[in-house]
């Protein structure tokens, strides 16, 4: 995936999470759902071992640039 093509996919997703989701109020909670979102990466990876390419991974890396993003918005 070219940089500009994941670029656009985090955008989407911070989007979607945007409207779906209040506002991330303080670090602990923004830390906290970043967290939990790296942990479903972390579940995905263990899940598909040596896979290179996967959709679920993929779709966990965009989610957790999305809240990255968001952290930067909302507190920063």
């Amino acid at each position: 995936m070219r940089p500009d093509e994941a670029l656009k996919q985090i955008e989407i997703e911070y989007l979607r999470a945007s409207d779906i989701y209040p506002d991330l109020h303080s670090n602990h909670e923004a830390y906290a759902v970043i967290k939990e979102e790296v942990d479903e990466l972390w579940d995905a990876i263990k899940k598909h071992k040596g896979i290179k390419g996967n959709k679920e991974i993929k779709a966990e890396l965009i989610q957790v640039g999305a809240m990255v993003v968001r952290y930067l918005n909302n507190l920063c």
